[in-house]
């Protein structure tokens, strides 16, 4: 993984090292008029709330258009740090509140260092993960902070989709790519330890074990002034008694930490589990450990591990990383070790750049001011395979039945995604547009606008048939050179010219991990990755 600036400057006149080819050449291709509309440049905000620590990540995202079957899609061709904040301790009041207040000032600064405007910022993810995510105003907090940072910035929570940021950010899917090779991502941060395996470069698996770094925090006389429920849980396990308030010695921190450090090797390494840690398991287990080529690790307790870090913050988190890291000296932990790794830096790095998604420039937007922009619109994608003679009736009740599963009335907006394959022939694309027109003619007989998102390039030619030969005098949207799927949650933003394109802001579950306990693996779709991961 390169290493990144750390500051941006907005003066048009200032390039920080390594922003861009400042060449006269480059410069005159950079104007060009054809050269804008198949390269689109997005800023983007990640902040990042975590158990222990909070920080904020300001990216400049490129995305050229490139063919890709019938589709032609933007994808990510480069990202380039524009400022990164310190990383402060997230605020709580108390074991059940994050001080709101306090954590405002850290993102408020953050904007103010970085002078950058949330009207300069295009799309982004808040991120609450871990203890920070079981307070009781996390919900809150993040949507009032997803409405105010940014045009896009969404709200996002969820152990598996902070293992999936994490295993991209920390570089171990672009190098599982580069190397052909299955990966272990562990990343271990102040409350959760986050598990990703990824083989040549996709990702497999995830799961989250309660295993983390400040789950247990001293003052400077080692009392006891924080202990969560899983840092007693710990505790306990070690054979040793503690509560708030008492002063805790070195040896039983170093046991606690020890302890820990062997829960998490026994659940990576045998098979069946013990049920006692079982339990201990925030998702199911995780799966697909065969034949792991090498493991990384990344959260901040990694900055332990790999000796980046030296300072005892009075916490689990120094003893923890040394402890894991003498189980991978003695082989215990029976992988090759990889030693790049962005460390603290990772769910940061990975969220600023796979948040969204660009439509491609063919989409058929029949009233721009009326449409867009669009939050929180729910997605529906019918099980339906388009066979090169399907059927029209059958794909009305693949969606009626999509509809019907997820309870959708006729007031809440919807996304109809449809995955097309075959040819783009007039007569398919109008039997879809037949079956369109049918599945949803009570919300068309009220009114109400119509949203389709399509994976191929057809949006076009959907829009005018349902337009001009249909006769639909509905308000009409379709977007095309996107995949999304059921339970995805979308923002739509304004169209973008001179691209043609409009930002899409694809969300994950939000909430559920915590609210549910363990869940099955949330469905996630942020912006694919470019062939270099």
């Amino acid at each position: 993984m390169s290493k990144h600036s750390n500051y941006y400057n907005p003066d048009p006149d200032h390039t920080p090292d390594g922003y861009q080819d400042d060449s006269d050449l480059q410069s005159q291709v950079d104007e060009h008029p054809l050269w804008h509309r198949e390269n689109v440049t997005l800023f983007s905000v990640c902040i990042d709330i975590g158990s222990a620590g909070t920080q904020v990540l300001f990216s400049e995202v490129r995305l050229k258009r490139q063919a890709v079957k019938l589709s032609t899609r933007y994808l990510v061709v480069s990202r380039q740090t524009l400022f990164q904040s310190p990383i402060s301790l997230t605020p709580y009041i108390n074991d059940t509140l994050i001080n709101d207040r306090a954590l405002g000032e850290i993102i408020d600064k953050a904007y103010a260092d970085a002078q950058l405007k949330p009207d300069q910022i295009d799309t982004g993810v808040i991120i609450l993960t871990g203890e920070a995510l079981r307070r009781k105003n996390s919900e809150r907090i993040a949507r009032i902070l997803s409405e105010k940072c940014g045009a896009l910035v969404c709200a996002a929570a969820g152990h598996h989709m902070e293992a999936m940021l994490a295993a991209y950010g920390s570089g171990a899917a672009k190098i599982s790519h580069d190397f052909n090779n299955k990966l272990l991502n562990i990343d271990v941060g102040g409350g959760t330890t986050k598990l990703s395996v990824i083989d040549k470069g996709k990702i497999l698996s995830t799961a989250a074990f309660h295993v983390g770094g400040r789950l247990a925090v001293f003052n400077k006389k080692q009392e006891l002034i924080r202990l969560d429920p899983a840092g007693k849980t710990h505790a306990v396990r070690a054979g040793v008694n503690w509560e708030l308030g008492k002063i805790i010695s070195s040896n039983e921190i170093k046991t606690v930490a020890q302890s820990m450090a062997s829960d998490l090797n026994t659940v990576l390494t045998n098979s069946p589990k013990p049920k006692e840690l079982l339990n201990l398991y925030l998702t199911d287990p995780i799966t697909n450990m065969e034949k792991i080529d090498g493991v990384i690790f990344s959260g901040g307790v990694s900055e332990f591990f790999y000796g980046h870090e030296k300072k005892d913050y009075q916490d689990l988190g120094f003893h923890l990383g040394k402890a894991l890291r003498e189980r991978i000296d003695s082989g215990e932990l029976p992988w090759t070790l990889i030693e790049e790794s962005e460390g603290i830096r990772s769910t940061a790095l990975g969220g600023s750049e796979f948040t969204a998604q660009l439509s491609g420039n063919t989409s058929y937007i029949s009233n721009p001011e009326r449409l867009l922009p669009r939050r929180n619109i729910q997605v529906i994608q019918p099980d339906f395979n388009f066979t090169e003679n399907f059927s029209s009736t059958e794909l009305v009740d693949a969606i009626q039945h999509k509809l019907n599963i997820f309870d959708i009335d006729n007031h809440r907006e919807i996304v109809l995604a449809i995955y097309w394959t075959g040819n783009p022939d007039f007569s398919r694309v109008k039997k879809l547009a037949e079956a369109i027109q049918t599945a949803l003619r009570q919300r068309i007989s009220q009114g109400k606008p119509i949203y389709v998102i399509l994976n191929a390039d057809i949006a076009l030619n959907l829009g005018a048939i349902l337009r001009e030969e249909l006769g639909l005098i509905n308000d009409i949207l379709i977007l095309d050179g996107l995949e999304l799927r059921n339970f995805d949650y979308i923002d739509i933003g304004k169209l973008r010219h001179p691209s043609l394109t409009v930002p899409v802001t694809i969300k994950s579950l939000v909430f559920r991990d915590i609210s549910e306990g363990p869940q099955r693996k949330e469905y996630i779709h942020h912006k694919q990755p470019s062939k270099k991961h």
